[in-house]
């Protein structure tokens, strides 16, 4: 391939004889069905667009991109980003915490160079006009190139001294506002910088197309400026109100996390933006693209209907499933009629809530005869896994007729009271994890790596899938959204497949799962030690895990799963009241 990322002639990373090589390319064809990456080009002292060599019919994904030369529904508009940027995962957001009021030490900051002459600096040499020192601070230095000091005016002495009496990052982070003007470029690395500290951004760059704004709608996460109207800045974002300024704040740390925090997502980000200008009648609409969790999630194959997905029951107004499919996960052959397996199906099929069973036969002996299977309230399907691997449990089967999916293994203990609740619960938090098995990970420092516990401390971050509850949309993440390579180590060690759920839902959603009451053990303890289910007291089994986490957060790119100290409990629960008086009146005797 040919860098096309820096087209400034002065750069170390210029590539010469670009056009000749383009033009040499066998498939090249005047450009077309061609994307071409551009992050600087021009040079001193203009600074123009041109990228060195004639594109032709190429798309053009270009940082400090103006709107007069920027090609609506065909070119992408990418922000300027660091050759530190990281190239998958990055760090999340800086927000933390929100607080009330959302206002911070400072108003409005910024700290940069002041570009004595040339292109870009008329802006930056008024800026002394709105600095007040208290809170509005806007810092510009001279010491910009080899011979500033030719340039120096009457100022700069003093805007010097001013410059290194401020810490850049410590403004960054205390700033309710930060000023992201031009630079040389229409782009500027503060761009990012601001929206990953949550300091809104307050663009003064006239006539720069807004990285991906033909998805984006950052009226929501920024304030849009003129370099006319700089002296009428400070009155404009003192009048917003308190309630918007946490909107802006919370929505620059969805777009940072959703699009811009690691390269691969911004080159995700283009390539999806140009398959929805493609397949028109399948493309994400706006509120998906700026709603979490973001366009890179919400898969349009999967369904043209926002209520499909779990995100967006409250925008469309209408309650969380009122049913659920039960799917239990059989791999041991059905040799007596007192097995864990078939009590596990009597106790579901009581549910209220339960509109049918799945029993996923990944047994390597043939399928028990109908009658084997106990007469249950509602249908009882089974379904033989053609390739019976772990990963074929979180297959999107036709047969889930519902959109809530309860996830079970077959020596699973449960009682229907306790399906119930779970269901209830998972009503309220439809985009996650519900259950009862609760695992947590740590940062081994010894090791240097992470590792996984299902020692009972005061938090957690994962909910196994033996027993709990989650979205189907899930099943088909799981299989079109994760490689192949990591469901392959899924199925060749016959483990980890509840780990990597919860690694994608975490990554989906940004919260934790949710564990509901206290109980500890849900597994049958008297399976035979025959039993495939007997895995889990075998020490290969443990260290598999501890393996695992760390295969599935290289992919990541970060460790996605977060941790929580929450677990619900029935109302009433252990209260000394009247039993009469409690719901789930069962679950106390458990």
């Amino acid at each position: 391939g040919l860098d096309t990322l820096d087209r400034d002639q002065l750069s170390p990373q210029y590539v010469h004889n670009l056009r000749s090589k383009v033009q040499s390319l066998h498939l090249w064809n005047n450009g077309r069905n061609h994307l071409v990456f551009n992050l600087y080009s021009g040079t001193w002292p203009d600074y123009t667009e041109d990228v060195g060599f004639d594109i032709g019919q190429a798309m053009l994904a270009k940082a400090s991109i103006s709107t007069e030369n920027f090609r609506p529904k065909f070119d992408v508009s990418i922000p300027l980003f660091s050759k530190d940027h990281p190239r998958t995962g990055g760090d999340r957001g800086f927000l933390r915490f929100n607080t009330i009021p959302p206002l911070r030490k400072y108003m409005l900051v910024f700290k940069g160079k002041r570009y004595l002459t040339g292109i870009g600096s008329d802006t930056r040499n008024a800026l002394y006009h709105v600095h007040n020192g208290e809170d509005v601070v806007l810092l510009t230095t001279c010491k910009h190139g080899k011979d500033w000091q030719k340039h120096k005016d009457t100022r700069c002495d003093r805007d010097n001294a001013e410059y290194e009496k401020y810490d850049y990052r410590e403004m960054l982070h205390n700033a309710t506002f930060c000023l992201v003007p031009r630079g040389r470029r229409l782009g500027s690395f503060r761009f990012l910088e601001a929206l990953q500290a949550a300091c809104i951004p307050v663009m003064l760059s006239n006539g720069w197309e807004l990285p991906f704004s033909e998805v984006i709608n950052w009226n929501q996460a920024a304030v849009i400026g003129d370099e006319r109207l700089l002296l009428q800045i400070p009155s404009t974002i003192r009048s917003i109100h308190q309630d918007k300024i946490l909107a802006l704040r919370q929505q620059t740390q969805f777009l940072w996390e959703a699009y811009f925090s690691s390269v691969e997502k911004i080159v995700l980000t283009t390539l999806e933006i140009i398959q929805d200008r493609i397949f028109k009648h399948i493309s994400r609409n706006s509120l998906i693209w700026n709603k979490h969790p973001g366009g890179l999630f919400v898969l349009p194959q999967y369904s043209s209907y926002l209520g499909d997905f779990p995100y967006y029951y409250a925008n469309l107004g209408v309650k969380a499933p009122s049913k659920f499919t039960a799917v239990i996960h059989a791999v041991t052959p059905l040799v007596s009629q007192s097995q864990p397996v078939l009590k596990l199906l009597v106790a579901v099929a009581k549910s209220q809530h339960c509109t049918q069973i799945i029993v996923l036969w990944n047994c390597d002996k043939p399928l028990p005869a109908k009658h084997r299977w106990p007469a249950t309230a509602v249908p009882v399907i089974v379904i033989e896994g053609e390739s019976k691997v772990m990963s074929s449990r979180f297959l999107p089967y036709d047969n889930i007729v519902t959109d809530a999916v309860l996830s079970l293994d077959e020596d699973t203990v449960l009682s229907t009271t306790e399906v119930d609740f779970a269901f209830t619960v998972w009503q309220s938090f439809p985009e996650r994890i519900v259950g009862y098995p609760a695992r947590s990970h740590f940062w081994d420092n010894t090791k240097e790596r992470w590792g996984y516990t299902s020692k009972w401390t005061n938090d957690y971050s994962m909910v196994l899938s033996g027993a709990a509850i989650y979205h189907k949309y899930y099943h088909y993440l799981y299989t079109h959204y994760l490689p192949a390579s990591l469901k392959n180590v899924v199925d060749q060690l016959a483990n980890c497949e509840d780990i990597l759920m919860n690694f994608l839902v975490s990554a989906v959603t940004k919260l934790p799962p949710i564990k509901v009451t206290q109980k500890k053990q849900y597994k049958e303890t008297m399976m035979g030690q025959t039993s495939r289910a007997s895995r889990w007291a075998d020490p290969d089994h443990f260290a598999q895990r501890q393996s695992c986490m760390n295969t599935f957060a290289s992919w990541f790119g970060y460790m996605p799963l977060i941790h929580s100290q929450m677990r619900l409990d029935p109302v009433l629960f252990k209260d000394q009241v009247s039993i009469l008086r409690k719901k789930y009146r069962d679950i106390e005797r458990l």
